[in-house]
């Protein structure tokens, strides 16, 4: 339903609230309704399959065996970027594809969460390495998503080292300063979800898959999930069923049957944090490593230095990171500082895992878009592969398919094309007046500059309740971790910068 005014899509903000109240009261209807969707995984992908399908007027459940974004959704990079190293390959039809959800990003669906980021990238060599990077960050700036940043612009040694005085000047050059975007990537997971609930699906947290069901033809019609809290089993019915599991891809495909033209390789990222101090710079870096790129970023009060790129095959629940990669990211970012960095400077380190795509031999799946959507079983469509930024194209193709599915079944879903290009996030919409109120009113309710920000970048245009909220509870913008954690409604939503 849309307003009649505004053309915009009416949400039921009531049903988006994610607490436990919430969460018992879909459990109860995802075991006894029969949905069109039922998703199998909370990541982006997943959030992102559910909503598109909700939005269209599919009846969806939309299950997670641990917390929203509890796997690679919340491990990522905390960037929407194009991914300048596939410039090098020549994939420029991913490059453009992801600036454009890029600006998307920016400029239309959760500018609240994304924001843009300056790098720089310190020069070497004076004739070619400066043509080369410029003419690559000129594509840059003029594919897809033009506009949403500023252009790169080339810089002499003396200005970078006014900006980033922390970098080593031997062997500098010059340098070239552009722009990419920044997320909170585990909010704008959970975020994803709450919207895909204001539309109506039905989603739950802590209930893993253990089976899948098929009807007497042998078509997959539903999962068999245990709730992880009661430890009890139920059945979810489903016309058609989504793989959105990321490196879980095929323990769940391994369920349905069948084989498909495709195997999921888990890669293995590391990042780590130090102290802002450091490093002596007021800009974030890009770095040439041994073998791709780091990036040095702002990540509240630290730098956030990574990732790494190495092949995992142990358990997926819980990757590592090893010395190795420690010392990695270590030795390449010290390539470029004139204060070395040690273990003694790192206060954090969290690893995530990649879902790479693996062709099977004598595959015919066309796997070069980066991400590849097929249904190896009647009722049972996988998704996988892709990158965080392109989450919204790999949910339209996943949703694309199920329909096509489900009307190959004689089961006649009229949903129209996918609309989430023009659907903002909660929080979106109207965040720019609710900036305006929060700011005027600052003083008045004892928040800093930095404490309004910091709660403009997490809940955007929600801050209106939260000004009710304090009103009538005078005081409680002092204890900030108490109030943002029971006005989220559940999920990981403080210790963000």
């Amino acid at each position: 339903m849309r307003d009649k005014q505004s053309g915009e899509p009416i949400l039921n903000l009531r049903e988006s609230i994610l607490g436990p109240e919430q969460r018992a009261r879909a459990i109860n209807e995802l075991g006894t309704r029969e949905f069109d969707l039922l998703v199998i995984g909370g990541g982006v992908t997943g959030a992102g399959v559910a909503l598109d399908a909700a939005s269209r007027g599919l009846s969806v459940a939309l299950v997670e065996k641990r917390d929203w974004a509890a796997g690679t959704s919340s491990r990522s990079g905390k960037l929407f970027h194009g991914g300048l190293r596939y410039l090098e390959q020549f994939n420029f039809g991913l490059v453009r594809e992801a600036l454009h959800e890029r600006g998307l990003m920016l400029e239309k669906l959760c500018p609240h969460l994304v924001q843009p980021i300056q790098f720089i990238y310190p020069l070497k060599h004076r004739v070619w390495e400066r043509w080369y990077m410029g003419a690559g960050l000129f594509l840059y700036d003029t594919m897809g998503g033009a506009g949403a940043v500023p252009r790169h612009k080339h810089l002499s040694k003396k200005r970078i080292l006014q900006m980033a005085p922390g970098l080593t000047s031997e062997g500098m050059i010059g340098g070239i300063s552009f722009y990419d975007a920044q997320v909170d990537d585990s909010r704008h997971t959970m975020e994803l979800v709450r919207t895909a609930a204001a539309f109506g699906a039905v989603a739950a947290p802590a209930l893993q898959v253990i089976g899948l069901t098929h009807d007497h033809v042998g078509k997959v019609d539903g999962a068999i999930v245990q709730d992880l809290e009661s430890k009890k089993e139920m059945r979810i019915r489903a016309h058609h069923v989504v793989n959105a599991t990321g490196v879980w891809t095929d323990e769940i495909q391994n369920f349905a049957g069948g084989r498909a033209d495709f195997t999921v390789q888990a890669s293995k990222g590391v990042h780590i944090l130090v102290p802002r101090d450091r490093i002596d710079s007021t800009i974030s870096i890009f770095v040439r490593a041994e073998d791709s790129v780091l990036f040095v970023r702002t990540w509240g009060n630290h730098w956030l230095i990574g990732t790494t790129d190495t092949a995992w095959n142990n358990e997926l629940d819980h990757p590592a990171a090893t010395s190795t990669d420690i010392e990695y990211l270590l030795r390449n970012v010290n390539r470029v500082l004139n204060v070395k960095l040690t273990e003694a400077d790192i206060d954090g380190v969290y690893a995530g895992l990649r879902p790479l795509i693996k062709g099977e031999e004598g595959a015919t799946s066309d796997l070069s878009r980066e991400h590849a959507v097929q249904t190896p079983v009647p009722g049972f469509t996988t998704i996988a592969g892709g990158k965080y930024t392109t989450y919204r194209v790999m949910a339209e193709d996943a949703v694309n398919e199920s329909i096509k599915q489900l009307n190959l079944s004689g089961i006649a879903i009229g949903a129209p094309h996918s609309d989430t290009a023009h659907i903002p996030l909660i929080g979106a919409r109207g965040f720019d007046q609710a900036a305006q109120e929060i700011r005027s009113q600052a003083n008045t309710l004892g928040l800093s500059a930095v404490t309004v920000d910091r709660l403009l970048r997490r809940y955007g245009s929600m801050v209106s309740d939260l000004i009710v909220l304090m009103r009538s509870r005078p005081g409680i913008g002092k204890t900030n971790h108490r109030w943002c954690r029971v006005f989220a409604g559940g999920g990981r939503v403080c210790g963000h910068p």
